[in-house]
């Protein structure tokens, strides 16, 4: 007599196939929504481009977005699609996977100046004293926003492209450190450090008198 495969067996094996995967997805939107709790994004800007072929010009748009979680770290990200939503989507989920994280002083403010370069971008950032606020301009705003810095003066000195000061900004922000990691890095301790850079301004008020 000819084997006849059970019909609920191969029902039962795909069924539990579909109930594993709903599962597994259903987990990863449990993840992403924790993920967009703890982090908030700000859109910098959006440009339209229009690609010109045979049957005449094709648009999609382009985002630029930030995301941070207001607490030291932050993250850019740039899609591009046909509708506005999805490149929105793109470039967040892209910032999120590039997120680096700012030490600050206080956890306010920068813990020295700095200077960044990308391209035609050139930016300076300078530490500022409690009840400064954020002395910036839009996409550098949405940067110190997003990492949650309340008190910085920045200036653009270069290209004015958002996207130029966007990535200046970065590289300002990758550069900054914090006297524990100097002390680490030339195996001393914290007050070493601080104390030579009093010593140093104490010096310099001193010759400036």
């Amino acid at each position: 007599m000819a084997y006849a495969p059970r019909s609920g067996g191969e029902g039962g094996g795909e069924g539990g196939r579909e109930r594993r995967g709903r599962r597994r997805d259903g987990n990863e939107n449990r993840q992403e929504r924790q993920d967009g709790d703890e982090l908030k994004d700000k859109l910098v800007t959006i440009n339209r481009v229009a690609k010109v072929v045979k049957g005449g010009r094709r648009f999609s748009f382009a985002a630029l977005v930030v995301v941070g979680d207001e607490k030291g770290r932050v993250g850019w990200g740039a899609g591009k699609a046909r509708e506005v939503p999805e490149a929105i989507r793109k470039a967040t989920e892209r910032a999120k996977r590039t997120m680096i994280r700012v030490p600050m002083r206080e956890g306010r403010t920068l813990h020295h100046d700095v200077i960044g370069e990308f391209g035609a971008g050139r930016v300076i950032l300078r530490a500022a004293p409690a009840g400064t606020g954020i002395i910036a301009g839009g996409p550098m705003r949405a940067v110190f926003e997003s990492l949650g810095m309340g008190d910085v003066v920045a200036k653009c000195t270069g290209s004015a492209n958002p996207h130029n000061m966007v990535k200046a900004t970065f590289a300002a922000l990758s550069r900054c450190t914090s006297p524990r990691a100097v002390a680490a890095r030339r195996s001393k301790k914290v007050a070493d450090i601080l104390g030579q850079k009093k010593d140093a301004a104490e010096a310099t008020e001193a010759a400036s008198v």
